[in-house]
């Protein structure tokens, strides 16, 4: 197995493009970061931090005003005062204007690391048919089975390296524009009961990197699916692409309705549970992590049926 996953990363990393996408991981990431140092840290940072969040405090009670605000959105507003608050009494400086500041927002990039996995992903098995290869593979001695493991594990293996990329240059890039003070913040963030506590600045970042990532593996897992049911590359980037970008709006339209919980689509982002804002209310990080154990188990048991059951054209 080991030998047939080195296969498949040398197959991988072989390719000139995927250090095309490596390289413009790095140049989003460097590009993202210095926009935002630029337009916004750089002021942030000759800026009061206590000035600042007095400032914010003001204008959330304003907006909490509004008699139309939906449930949601009023909550996050209150929880945003009472963590301001919090920062102003015990005299804790606020992330704007430091490193962290731009190394949590890079944490919503994980985005780009999806699509670039999904690119890979797609031409994987897909690619093998197209080109012939697959003929090569399954005249070794090693089962359909453990072919198909390898080069999902490669997959994996892939997505993890962007991982690995998006936070080392995030650190680097703000370290040098914000400087490497304030490392040792704590975070002040609420609970779903709305109260508010402090926690590893460093250990929260990799908790929601970890669970930003668990919506790439489900992506990576469809469009693996669809390259092996369709051997279609471009069947297989396409319609997850587009089921990553649609599956937000459709959420949104079907939220009203009971039943859109148990969708992919409503489980996918794990965050949700960090802010203490679900999709829909009684919705828990155990109940999310079930429905995508059963998606993420069809996906696969698909990929497997077809791969190892389908014959090959001579």
């Amino acid at each position: 197995m080991v030998n047939l996953v080195l296969n498949e990363n040398m197959k991988i990393y072989r390719r000139l493009r995927t250090w095309i996408l490596i390289g413009l991981m790095i140049a989003f990431v460097l590009f993202v970061n210095i926009m935002n140092w630029h337009f916004d840290g750089k002021s942030a940072q000759g800026k009061g931090w206590r000035t600042e969040l007095q400032k914010e405090i003001t204008q959330w009670n304003e907006v909490l005003k509004q008699p139309k605000l939906d449930k949601q959105t009023k909550k996050y507003y209150q929880q945003q005062i009472a963590i301001n608050e919090y920062h102003l009494e015990q005299n804790i400086r606020s992330t704007e204007g430091t490193l962290w500041d731009g190394v949590n927002g890079s944490a919503g990039m994980m985005i780009v690391i999806t699509i670039f996995t999904i690119i890979i992903v797609g031409d994987s098995v897909a690619g093998e048919f197209s080109s012939g290869t697959i003929k090569l593979l399954l005249i070794r001695p090693a089962s359909r089975t453990k072919i198909l493991v390898s080069k999902y594990i490669s997959l994996l293996l892939f997505g993890i390296l962007l991982l690995l990329t998006l936070f080392v240059v995030s650190v680097v890039i703000n370290g040098i524009l914000f400087g490497f003070g304030h490392m040792d913040l704590p975070l002040i963030k609420a609970t779903a009961e709305g109260q508010v506590v402090e926690s590893n600045m460093l250990l929260n970042l990799w908790k929601t990197y970890m669970l930003n990532s668990v919506s790439t593996v489900m992506y990576v897992s469809m469009a693996f699916m669809i390259s092996s049911a369709f051997r279609s590359s471009a069947m297989a980037i396409g319609l997850s692409i587009v089921s990553l970008f649609a599956g937000n709006i459709v959420m949104q339209a079907l939220q009203r309705f009971d039943w859109s919980k148990y969708l992919l689509f409503a489980n996918t982002d794990l965050t949700q549970y960090l802010s203490g804002l679900p999709f829909q209310e009684g919705m828990t990080l155990s109940f999310s992590i079930t429905v995508l154990i059963v998606y993420f188990t069809l996906f696969n048991l698909i990929s497997w049926l077809i791969f190892t059951r389908r014959d090959v054209a001579s």
